[in-house]
């Protein structure tokens, strides 16, 4: 009995890091090949929504207009920026994921799984540098961008990154079959963008609009992050549990297809 089970522990050790290597080899591919053939190139993925931010940023600020709550302009649209950008960002080039790493599906060892994974692992590690940047930056502004409920904040990014991860899944799973779902995707985020809140407070508007605009997933995101950052901020239209719900329900789906249509996307 100990013999068996010692075989099924080397067995299933094994298996994890054959899955260990195989995410670093697609990691380390979709780093070399996305920028100038180099490993440094990952740190464009960061620096670009960063340059993004800093210039909506820099037209808000110069614009002249006060902020649509709190004392700092910078601040209320970088807690906006911030989740907005990084769902933005991650699931597009998610969806792309499939698309892009094609070739690697020949090889038995790849899965359709570990593509997306090791992309959805890439983008977050991306999304958290931008953030980790323009935090530094604003601090350099003579800003204050510590949260009063850090921990509310953690939570209100983790479920940004959630829903990014199961909407990017999904959306890479439709894209194999139907590529051009990406244009779609792609003006789809542009309504996405400017419905979630960024240059407004939500909960201001009328109660029949404020309810529709609930309904974008990414909107709860922004208005998660600013209760975390503003004492004051209305949770009227915040329902964290829709957030999540969403998150897990589109990564389900995605996962549910890939694996029931895993033998026609490797096929193709």
């Amino acid at each position: 009995m100990t013999e068996v089970f010692e075989a099924r522990t080397i067995s299933f050790l094994d298996a994890l890091r054959q899955k260990r290597n195989v995410m670093k080899a697609v990691i380390l591919r979709d780093m070399r090949t996305r920028f100038f053939n180099h490993g440094l190139g990952f740190l464009i993925v960061a620096l670009w929504p960063l340059v993004h931010m800093i210039v909506l940023l820099a037209i808000y600020t110069l614009s002249g207009r006060p902020a649509p709550f709190g004392d700092s302009t910078q601040i209320f649209f970088a807690t906006g920026l911030i989740p907005s950008l990084a769902f933005m960002y991650i699931s597009r080039f998610m969806s792309l994921s499939l698309i892009l790493n094609k070739p690697m599906m020949a090889f038995p060892a790849v899965t359709v799984v570990d593509i997306m994974f090791a992309r959805a692992f890439l983008e977050i590690m991306a999304a958290f540098l931008t953030m980790v940047f323009l935090v530094a930056i604003l601090f350099a502004l003579g800003e204050n961008p510590i949260p009063y409920d850090i921990e509310q904040a953690v939570y209100a990014y983790l479920a940004t990154l959630l829903l990014a991860a199961g909407v990017g899944t999904l959306a890479g799973v439709i894209v194999m079959f139907f590529p051009f779902f990406v244009t779609i995707y792609a003006l789809a985020m542009i309504l996405v963008y400017i419905l979630s809140g960024v240059l407004f407070v939500a909960s201001s508007f009328p109660a029949p609009i404020a309810y529709a605009l609930s309904w974008n997933p990414v909107l709860q995101c922004v208005e998660w992050m600013r209760t975390a950052y503003y004492p004051t901020y209305s949770d009227r239209i915040l329902d964290k549990t829709y957030l999540i719900g969403y998150g897990i329900t589109a990564l389900f789906l995605g996962l549910l297809l890939e694996r029931v249509l895993r033998w026609k996307m490797l096929e193709g």
